[in-house]
Formats: structure tokens, C-alpha cells, sequence
């Protein structure tokens, strides 16, 4: 389990696949440029500087042979700058050429990084407004991760990929391509020589690099194995003290760690003949052109000049030729991350309002109807959740849902919410289909209270000000004594500025159930919904609770998904769900006095069980 866990980490690491290039791809890629649009003018300045840099690099060698040429004719100060031939003149050159090469490079880097930075700001937030959204059926079938490392990890291979990658990719295309012309004016016959073998030398090192790289990606699996062990044995060292497997944990370290210590000593092996390999291949290359190159200055057909500018220019375009391999497997993961990216924004959205003004709220009194309701699950479209399912609920009703695990109950009110819509019949709310209403103005009269509450990181005040977004200090103040939380938030030292921590970490259930209460008194919801709210709750807690819960039901509709019959007596009306289909409906007294009943066999039950 720990070599499965830490594959996985390290794999994440190492960041997306590259991605096969076809004509889907390349259409989904060419969708990203429309982020540049509004940046183009600033694009093509950074092109232009991406120009003078090549041009400026491929210089200095030219330059330098020169220099080795040239004669002593004058002053530094008083040589002039187009005498070739004079030392002194080309010594200032090449310190002009040094001083634009590092303006310009410092502009291209800046205009560049400006330009991604900004585009990849757009596209982060479009991708998490479209992501928010998506359909309950989307989230249903991905996993928080996945969507995570998409907005996270596939936007940053993009940074990588636009900000330095595609910038140095055209750049050693230019430097080669450039460089190739001058090193034919240079010497023909050294061209001929070095294209023969420097390009073979430099891609036999590039995929011995690779080999290289996936030991070393290896090496970091073996020993992400090992920080597995060491957080599991960690976190669970109750269960190691208590069934005193102290040993058998430092034998399990240990076997990671040798597994890890043997791989990392084959790498290191690797990694030395590679080096090797570099030193030998590399220098007898050079060593061969300039044999050669002396060869041809014996024979009067070359300066020793020029030996020098044509060893400068293969040095760079070698080096230029030995980087483009892993340039392109980055540009093909940026390519993937964005295929990924795009593919979110690809998917069908709810029709909701992203507005940031606050539109007036529906007048709605909160009848709801549902008229032969029938609804499976997409991913499950044979296995049937809900089956012909009527009934009604007046304004201002209390209506409670019980029934067995999986019987519906918690669909009823997913689809009372519109995170799904049903596959036959439909529900009305105040007689109105509810897929006319606009979708964010009716959700916005609508809230629920579940059984596992999530609370942000954030303080308190921020928790239940989610209710109603720019809500007044005494607003919140109120909602929290109607809740029955005033008492317990100010009686921590910083009262409603209490960071409550990751998921509500720091407070008890009870007061997390008080919370997310409140939230829903500020909502000051039309149609309130209720799933199982109190049924993690001690004694003392669920008392609490059930009086806040008893308030803020007064006067709204209210759906009461219940598992403890015992919240739902006072229900008006109570509905007894199985197999997806109301079975009774009445009061609890009605449904108590029918000792056939399911009601009356799940109160049975669980009076046996208390």
C-alpha cells in the first residue's frame, strides 16, 4: 500500500504526460492563443526582443575571432567603432554587444513573463468560474483532486510552457538556423565536419540524459515509499504502540530504505558514465574540429580567426540542438495541460447568473410539488432511486422524510435543490415548473442544513456571514443568538474572529451544526432543508440544536430528512419512503397507530436499539 501511495505522490510530481499531437489537440491548443489576443501587440515587442537576443549571442564568436586577428592600430578611447581590424575597436563591440544582450534579454524576459502572467490570470479564472458552474452530475463522476491539479498543477506547466519554454524554443530554432549560415560564410569544409558529428554526439547524450532522468524519478518513487511508512507509522502510532509492532515498522522502514539507498547507487553509477560519456564525446569533438580546423590553416585556407568564431558558433548551436528534445517534451505537456483545461471549459454548464450584483430575490411562498417523479443517477441509469413519486407541501408546511437507508430521502432533496432535475414527471415550486425559475434566484431562496456541516477555513463571522456575502456585524450577531451560537463564540478569547481551521476542524459537532444554523437564519431562506442535522449529535448538543433547528423552521417550509424518528414528532406531515416510492404519509400519531406500517416497524426498531 505505502510503494502504491508514494508511486502516486511522486508521479504527481512529476507533472502531466506529454500529449500526442492530432488535429483535436492541435484545435484545442490553438484555443489558448485567444488568451494572448489581448496581449498581442506586447507579444510581438517580446518577439522582436527575442530577435536582438539571438542575433547579439551569435555576435560574440564572430567578434571573438576577430579579435584574435586583429592589431593594436590606436587609443581605446579614440578607436572607432567599424575598424574590424583594431583591437581596441572590437574590445568596445563586444562590451556593447555585452550591455544590449543583457537589456534586451532582461526585456524579453520581462515582456514575455507580463504577457503569460496575465493571460494565464484569465484563463484561471474562467476555468474556475466555469468550474463552478458545472452540474452536480459532473462532481459526481470526478474527483476533487483531479480538478484540483488541473487549476493548480496543468496552469503551472502552462507558465512553465509560455512564459520561458516557447520563448527558448524559437530561440534555439533561430540560433540554429542563423548559426548554420555562419558558420557556411566561416568555412564550408569545418560545416560539412561538425554537422556530421556534433548533431549525433548531442542527441546520443540527450536520450542517455533521459535514461538518466527516469532513475533519478525512480530514486524519488523509492524514497517517497519511505516518507509514506513514516506518516502512516506517525499518524496511527496509537495502533503500532498498541499492538506493539514497533519492530515490525522499523523493518518495513527499513527494507524502503535500502530499496531506495540501492537504486539511488545504480543512478549514481549511471550518472558517472554519463559523465563521462559528455567529457569524452563532447571534447574529442571539439578536439576533431579544431584538428581539422588547424589542417586547414596549414593549408592556407583558414585564419586562426576564424577557427575561433567557428569553435564559438558549434559550441552554441550544439548546445542549442542538445536542448530542443526536452524543450519539446515540455511544450508537449503544456500542450496536455491545456488540452485538459479546455476540455472543463468544454463541458455543459448549469445556466446560473455570475453577476457580482445581488439580484432582488424571487417572490416565492415555498409550495413545493412533485408530480410522478422519477430519477436515477447518470452513472447509474439502471438502478432506479426514485419511482412515481407525488406528493405535496404547502407554504409554511413542516414535512419530515423517513425511511431506510437508500430509500430516497436524500434525492428528494438534491432534486428539491436542482442539483439534479428529474428523468420523468417534474416538480413545481408555487405551481411553477421549477426549470422555468432562473436557477441562481432560486437557489437563492433555498437552504439546507446537512448532517456532515463544512465549514471554510476561515474566522466565525466569515462562516456565517456565507449566508447573505457583506452582512452587518450586528446581522451576524443575530443570526447567531437565533441559532443558539452567541454564547459559545464569545466565550473563546477572539469571539467572532475565531479561526475555526480546515473543515471546522477546531469546533465540536454541535457547534458546527450552530454555524452552519446561523448561516441559514442570515439566508433567511423560503424553503429550508434539513438532512439528518442532529443525528451525529450527543444528548446535550442535539437539545441545542433541535431549539435552534425549531426556530428557524418557524414560518418557512421546511424538509426534515430524518433517521431518528424521535426529531420528527412535531412534523406536520411526515412521508415514509421506500425503494424510492412514499409508501405512507400522515402524522406521527396517524402512522403509529398502523401496526402494519413501516413507520410503526422503524419506530419498533429503533425504540429495541435505544
Amino acid at each position: 500500500m505505502a510503494s502504491r501511495r508514494g508511486r502516486s505522490r511522486a508521479s504527481d510530481d512529476d507533472g502531466a504526460k506529454p500529449a500526442k499531437l492530432d488535429k483535436a489537440t492541435l484545435r484545442k491548443t490553438t484555443r489558448l492563443f485567444r488568451y494572448l489576443g489581448p496581449y498581442a501587440g506586447t507579444y510581438a515587442l517580446g518577439m522582436v526582443f527575442l530577435l536582438f537576443t539571438s542575433l547579439l549571442s551569435l555576435a560574440f564568436p564572430l567578434l571573438l575571432g576577430k579579435l584574435v586577428d586583429a592589431r593594436p592600430l590606436t587609443g581605446f578611447l579614440e578607436a572607432p567603432l567599424t575598424d574590424l581590424g583594431n583591437i581596441d575597436s572590437i574590445a568596445k563591440l563586444l562590451l556593447l554587444v555585452f550591455g544590449a544582450q543583457a537589456l534586451f534579454g532582461f526585456l524579453r524576459i520581462y515582456t514575455f513573463g507580463v504577457v503569460s502572467e496575465k493571460a494565464l490570470a484569465d484563463l484561471r479564472n474562467d476555468t474556475y468560474r466555469h468550474l463552478l458552474k458545472l452540474p452536480m452530475t459532473f462532481f459526481a463522476q470526478r474527483r476533487v483532486g483531479e480538478l484540483n491539479s488541473r487549476i493548480s498543477a496543468d496552469v503551472a506547466l502552462l507558465q512553465e510552457g509560455l512564459t520561458t519554454v516557447l520563448a527558448e524554443f524559437l530561440r534555439q530554432f533561430l540560433v540554429i538556423g542563423i548559426g548554420i549560415v555562419l558558420l557556411t560564410r566561416v568555412s564550408g569544409d569545418l560545416t560539412i565536419t561538425m554537422l556530421l558529428s556534433m548533431p549525433v554526439v548531442a542527441l546520443v547524450a540527450v536520450f542517455f540524459g533521459r535514461f538518466i532522468q527516469r532513475l533519478s524519478k525512480e530514486v524519488q518513487d523509492r524514497i517517497a515509499d519511505t516518507n509514506v511508512i513514516v506518516d502512516e507509522t506517525l499518524q496511527g502510532i496509537q495502533n503500532v504502540k498498541a499492538f506493539a509492532n514497533e519492530a515490525y515498522e522499523s523493518a518495513r522502514y527499513g527494507s524502503a530504505v535500502r530499496k531506495a539507498r540501492d537504486l539511488a547507487i545504480t543512478s549514481a553509477r549511471w550518472r558517472g558514465g554519463f559523465v563521462s560519456f559528455i567529457i569524452f564525446c563532447m571534447f574529442g569533438v571539439v578536439v576533431f574540429i579544431v584538428w581539422r580546423a588547424v589542417h586547414l590553416k596549414a593549408e592556407g585556407r583558414l585564419a586562426l580567426g576564424d577557427i575561433m568564431s567557428f569553435i564559438g558558433l558549434s559550441v552554441m548551436i550544439g548546445a542549442s540542438i542538445g536542448s530542443i528534445p526536452e524543450l519539446i517534451t515540455t511544450l508537449l505537456k503544456a500542450v496536455g495541460a491545456t488540452e485538459r483545461l479546455l476540455d472543463l471549459q468544454e463541458e455543459q454548464a448549469e445556466p446560473l447568473r455570475m453577476d457580482d450584483g445581488k439580484a432582488t430575490p424571487i417572490p416565492i411562498t415555498g409550495g413545493i410539488a412533485f408530480e410522478h417523479v422519477a430519477f436515477h443517477y447518470a452513472t447509474r441509469p439502471d438502478l432506479p432511486v426514485l419511482r412515481d413519486v407525488s406528493f405535496a407541501v404547502r407554504p409554511g408546511e413542516r414535512v419530515a422524510l423517513v425511511g431506510p437507508s437508500g430509500a430516497g430521502k436524500s434525492t428528494i432533496a438534491s432534486l428539491v435543490l436542482r442539483f439534479y432535475d428529474p428523468v420523468n414527471g417534474r416538480i413545481a415550486i408555487d405551481g411553477k415548473d421549477a426549470r422555468e425559475f432562473d436557477l441562481t434566484a432560486l437557489r437563492d431562496r433555498m437552504s439546507i442544513v446537512p448532517q456532515e456541516v463544512l465549514l471554510f477555513g476561515g474566522s466565525i463571522r466569515e462562516n456565517i456571514a456565507y449566508g447573505k456575502p457583506g452582512a452587518s456585524q450586528a446581522e451576524v450577531e443575530d443570526a447567531a443568538r437565533k441559532a443558539n451560537a452567541h454564547d459559545f463564540i464569545t466565550s473563546f478569547p477572539e469571539g467572532y474572529d475565531t479561526v475555526v481551521g480546515e473543515r471546522g476542524i477546531q469546533l465540536s459537532g454541535g457547534q458546527r451544526q450552530r454555524i452552519a444554523i446561523a448561516r441559514a437564519v442570515l439566508k433567511d431562506p423560503a424553503i429550508l432543508i434539513l438532512d439528518e442535522a442532529t443525528s451525529a449529535l450527543d444528548t446535550a448538543s442535539e437539545r441545542l440544536v433541535q431549539d435552534a433547528l425549531d426556530k428557524l423552521m418557524q414560518g418557512r417550509t421546511s424538509l426534515v430528512i430524518a433517521h431518528r424518528l424521535s426529531t420528527v414528532r412535531n412534523a406536520d406531515r411526515i412521508l415514509v419512503l421506500d425503494h424510492g416510492t412514499v409508501i405512507q404519509s400522515g402524522t406521527h400519531d396517524e402512522l403509529i397507530a398502523d401496526a402494519q406500517g413501516l413507520y410503526f416497524s422503524l419506530s419498533r426498531t429503533q425504540l429495541a436499539e435505544a
